[in-house]
C-alpha cells in the first residue's frame, strides 16, 4: 500500500495486514557506513554465554570510529532488541576497541 519515512530513520508501512514500523533503510546506511554492507544476517541472537577477549595480534581500531559504530547500534536496540546484548558487550570496550 505504502511506506512513510518519519522521524529519526523510522519507516512507516502499511500493508492489507496493518501498519507496521523498521528502520531499515538506516540499519543497511549503519552497515554500508563501516563496511559492513556485505554482512549475511543471523536468524538467531548472540548466546549471554558469549564472552569476548583481547586479540593480542589483532590491529587497534580506531576509538572514534568504534564509538560511532557503538552509538550507531545502540539507536537500533530501540526497535531491535534482540541485538541489545551483543551490542552491550561491544560497548564494553569503548576505551580499548
Amino acid at each position: 500500500m505504502g511506506e512513510l519515512t518519519f522521524f529519526l530513520g523510522l519507516l512507516i508501512k502499511q500493508t492489507r495486514e496493518g501498519m507496521f514500523m523498521h528502520q531499515g533503510t538506516y540499519t543497511k546506511d549503519v552497515l554500508k557506513k563501516f563496511d559492513m554492507g556485505e554482512a549475511k544476517p543471523l536468524s538467531t541472537p548472540m548466546s549471554t554465554t558469549t564472552a569476548l577477549d583481547e586479540d593480542k595480534e589483532g590491529e587497534a581500531m580506531d576509538q572514534k570510529e568504534y564509538r560511532s559504530m557503538i552509538g550507531s547500534l545502540l539507536y537500533l536496540t530501540v526497535m531491535i532488541p534482540d541485538i541489545q546484548f551483543a551490542v552491550y558487550l561491544c560497548a564494553r570496550f569503548q576505551s580499548s576497541p
